[in-house]
Order: structure tokens, then sequence, then C-alpha cells
């Protein structure tokens, strides 16, 4: 089986957490949490999920920097861009059409877009 990496996108410059969602519409959010509590529990249930995770926004991130010999840490994301990856799911699933299957129940649980990526497999070697 292929494992696939599926992306949850955050498209503002804004960074949701955990503090600030708290100010979404309780009834909306509550949905949304237990959407997503289903999809995880089918992806466990079907063998699927290798592991999932949200993400800490880029304003946390820290770049480490040693190609030039010199280490440098860097209180920056390594891209600056106006959409980034809040969260992740790694599956496994018998090919990309399947992938994309668990990809559109992760959309319609999130109520936003997913990407989905092959993970590259180890070369052969000789």
């Amino acid at each position: 089986m292929t494992q696939y990496f599926l992306t949850v996108p955050h498209d503002t410059a804004t960074e949701p957490t955990m503090e600030s969602m708290q100010a979404f519409d309780p009834a909306q959010f509550a949905a949304v949490i237990a959407a997503v509590d289903e999809f995880n529990t089918a992806l466990k249930q079907a063998g699927a999920l290798v592991f999932a995770a949200g993400l800490n926004p880029p304003s946390t991130a820290k770049t480490v920097d040693v190609s030039d010999g010199t280490t440098r840490v860097l209180d920056e994301p390594f891209v600056e861009a106006e959409s980034y990856v809040g969260g992740f799911w790694v599956i496994e699933a018998d090919g990309e059409d399947a992938a994309i299957e668990w990809a559109v129940k992760a959309s319609k649980a999130l109520q936003g877009r997913i990407e989905v990526r092959a993970v590259q497999e180890q070369p052969e070697t000789a």
C-alpha cells in the first residue's frame, strides 16, 4: 500500500489556534470537531491511519540552517506564504483514487480544502 500525505491548508494571515477557535460559533465548532473525530475513527477502523496532527502556526516556527557550515536558528518559517499547512494525516491507501476518497471525507468534515500527495517510496538498493 502507498502512503499519502493529506494536508489541511489555511489561506489567511490569521493563524487559527485552539484559543482563537473558541471564538467560532459554538454549535458550528462542535459539529466540525465531531465530524473530524468521526473521520479519524473511520480511518482507524479501516486500518488506513498512520499518523495525524495539527500544527502550531508559522509564527512559532524555527528554521535551522547549517548549509554553510555555521549553525543558524532563525525565528521564522522556512518560507513566507499566504497559505500554510495547519494540520495533516498520513494514511495508507491502495492507490490515488482511494486516497482521494479519504480526502473527500476529510474535506467534508473540515468544510475546507485538502491536498493529497503520495509519500515517496524508498529507492531499491542494489
